[in-house]
């Protein structure tokens, strides 16, 4: 079932506490009995928190907002509405203290070489990748790998990748979930924006004969891309950090593509290694 998040109101920048708390809590589908039984504490506490006829604790508010699952950014908010200082730092991902983070990113890109990789920020924007994405993208069009590159725009765009893949109502259909999801756990509004941008994308003119290889469609959704070397077919993963308390690092991404068949794995190795690809069959 396709989510429709509702936005929160009031604005989170005007809303007090008890407003924010009741917000998150209905964004999440629970019922006040829900969250207290969760968060260990009585529903006439939780109740009054909501309307204002209480004050929540520092340390109240950091569990209601653990049990509720929200986003680091979104945390320091809650903190703030409540009186209390910020608790989690932002830093740029340039920063000294990250930097054995950025290698731990770097590791990762670079390891899955010939396979591409990249990097992502909380609203998709290109942060890294490796020396396999670049052939990926090469015929989209030149605005859209303009900085900052949001990874989902090139893939849908009419201009970007979306003539080119091959099951592009499949991949296209995975992506929209995908982001619909994350508007509705985040309460973003750049994602929402983002998400009615996509939706209103046309569909690229249907391909002639693709030739798409064999179907894992019954395990993953496959991106299958027509590229100059053949068609491509890709499944792909996500990785993120575990324990974040920095919130970039919180809101990063790496997406891995994965061949997802022999005939893919071949081209990526031989273009990997210099080589010129096979033709295609």
């Amino acid at each position: 079932m396709q989510a429709h998040p509702q936005p929160l109101s009031p604005s989170r920048a005007q809303a007090s506490i008890g407003e924010l708390l009741r917000a998150w809590r209905q964004r999440r589908r629970l019922s006040q009995l829900d969250l207290a039984g969760d968060a260990d504490v009585s529903t006439r506490h939780l109740s009054y928190l909501e309307t204002g006829r209480a004050q929540p604790s520092r340390e109240m508010v950091l569990r209601l907002a653990e049990r509720l699952e929200v986003p680091l950014r979104e945390r320091n908010g809650l903190l703030t509405a409540a009186g209390y200082a910020p608790l989690y730092r932002e830093r740029p991902l340039d920063d000294p203290e990250l930097q054995a983070a950025r290698d731990a990113v770097s590791r990762v890109l670079d390891g899955m070489a010939p396979f591409p990789a990249l990097a992502v920020d909380r609203h998709w924007q290109l942060v890294a990748h490796n020396a396999a994405v670049p052939m990926l993208m090469a015929a989209a069009s030149p605005a859209l790998l303009k900085a900052p590159l949001n990874v989902l725009r090139l893939s849908l765009h009419p201009e970007g990748l979306a003539p080119r893949i091959a099951n592009y109502a499949q991949w296209r259909a995975h992506l929209i979930a995908r982001l619909a999801q994350q508007v509705a756990i985040s309460a973003d509004p750049v994602l929402q924006d983002l998400l009615h941008e996509l939706r209103d994308y046309p569909a690229p003119p249907p391909l002639h004969n693709p030739s798409p290889h064999p179907d894992i469609g019954a395990v993953v959704v496959p991106l299958q891309l027509i590229t100059e070397h053949g068609l491509l077919s890709f499944f792909s993963t996500t990785t993120i950090f575990g324990t974040p308390v920095d919130i970039t690092l919180s809101e990063l991404a790496i997406e891995s593509f994965f061949p997802a068949d022999a005939a893919t794995a071949q081209t990526l190795r031989r273009l990997g290694d210099g080589q010129p690809a096979a033709p295609a069959a």
